[in-house]
């Protein structure tokens, strides 16, 4: 299992993990694999090969991609000589990203059936909003151009997800990254600085086509298609709105967007704002398509809903381990649609867990859900102060595929805080032979 660190207390990006289990003991890290730089942040990754490059036997998931979120370098890992000892293979300079498709802040990385390489962005060199998209050679790793053509380009990017069979990629928007670095600030709403829309693009042509919105300032990020490729539907979480929409193709042929679940903001005191919404910041879709799994950040819960009906998603299983409104905390509920109380403190091996769940990623088998506590070192340190002094974990939370259910793991846990260079920020998990959430079936 790898996990990418963002930035430590430090200021030092951290780079691969693995966590792994001794016979004799507890949970331990077998290898660390240092940055040549700092300020990286380290975010989100993907595989040079992964489904969709499937028959193919010339192509091997032997390379984990980094983008880095602030700086704009791209790390090429190669995990495929020895996988319990990673090494850096290759650097990209934020120069070639810059020069060469006029972007910046990359994002998600996807691997085509092509072979090449697709990276997401943020926005342009000087940290405006930008959508596109760049393209790295499959063998090289050397930035090709822009994967996007035509004049028209959405005013914000962040993650994306491509289905060929229905000759379609979507896009969600955060917001403007010039605006995002310095942290939340509720001054910046209602004046366009966060994501409202779905951009759909033509997958044949690379030109942008079409945009859904889904709310003024929902800053929809993380968004998935159903597994099945033939299935032309997904899910998409808006993480200020804290709501969950289900996109599809209608029968006109374009596509729209429906809100399928709500998350309740809580009426508080002693918080940014008088209205705390649950942070969706990650979701999933379990490989059998039956369960959305999704997490709010601030609340502190992770949820499982039964989507066997997509239009009427089902809550069957949720679990809070850390969060905002834990009781002897600073913030006060005064109302609550969902809780009769505040819940208790996440506690875990002795340790009480600073912030809330974040990245989410699920075992092959539907049984395992793993859950990181850091979503970006800047509103992690406005959020969740302590996080950076203790740094996050990485739990698991067993999974109940028949009925629905999740129960924390108490003989797991991975802490950061206890990194040899000073504590680290946890943040997104990958299998080295796939995943939910980095596989794109064509």
């Amino acid at each position: 299992m790898a996990v990418c660190n963002a930035l430590s207390s430090r200021v030092r990006s951290r780079g691969v993990l693995r966590p792994g289990v001794s016979r004799n003991g507890p949970l331990q890290v077998i290898h660390r694999l240092p940055m040549p730089n700092v300020g990286d942040e380290l975010h989100h990754s993907g595989w040079n090969t992964c489904s969709s490059c499937f028959g193919d036997t010339t192509k091997k998931r032997n390379r984990l991609i980094l983008p880095s979120l602030i700086s704009s370098r791209i790390y090429v890992v190669d995990v495929g000589t020895d996988p319990r000892a990673p090494r850096l293979f290759k650097v990209v300079n934020p120069e070639d990203v810059f020069w060469k498709c006029n972007l910046g802040y990359p994002h998600t990385s996807h691997c085509l059936g092509s072979g090449e390489i697709m990276i997401s962005t943020l926005g342009d060199p000087a940290g405006n909003g930008k959508g596109g998209f760049i393209l790295l050679d499959g063998e090289t790793f050397e930035i090709k151009g822009n994967w996007e053509k035509g004049d028209k380009s959405p005013p914000m990017g962040y993650d994306f997800w491509y289905q060929p069979r229905h000759n379609v990629l979507i896009s969600t928007e955060w917001g403007v990254p010039k605006c995002l670095g310095y942290g939340f600030d509720p001054n910046d709403l209602k004046k366009g600085r966060y994501g409202c829309r779905l951009n759909v693009w033509d997958w044949t042509t690379h030109t942008y086509v079409q945009a859904i919105d889904v709310g003024e300032d929902a800053a929809p990020l993380e968004i998935r298609f159903l597994h099945n490729p033939d299935a032309a539907e997904g899910f998409v979480g808006c993480t200020i709105s804290s709501a969950i929409h289900r996109f599809y193709r209608t029968e006109r042929g374009d596509w729209a967007a429906e809100k399928v679940i709500q998350v309740p903001s809580k009426k508080v005191e002693g918080w940014l704002l008088p209205d705390m919404p649950g942070f969706i910041t990650d979701i999933l879709i379990s490989l059998d398509d039956r369960f959305l799994y999704f997490s709010n950040w601030l609340h502190g819960d992770v949820r499982q809903y039964d989507i066997s009906d997509t239009r009427r998603p089902r809550l069957v299983g949720q679990v809070f381990v850390g969060g905002s409104i834990a009781k002897g905390g600073t913030v006060a509920v005064c109302g609550d649609e969902e809780l009769q109380s505040q819940p208790d403190p996440f506690v875990i091996q002795g340790k009480r867990v600073s912030g809330g769940p974040q990245m989410i990623q699920l075992s092959l088998d539907g049984k395992r859900l793993y859950v990181t506590t850091s979503l970006y070192s800047a509103w992690d340190r406005q959020f969740y102060p302590q996080l950076i002094r203790d740094g996050s974990v990485m739990l698991q939370l067993d999974v109940d595929t028949e009925k629905g259910g999740l129960t924390v793991n108490q003989n797991f846990l991975v802490d950061f805080g206890k990194e040899p260079g000073g504590p680290c920020l946890a943040h997104e998990i990958r299998y080295p032979g796939g995943d939910c959430t980095s596989d794109i079936w064509v």
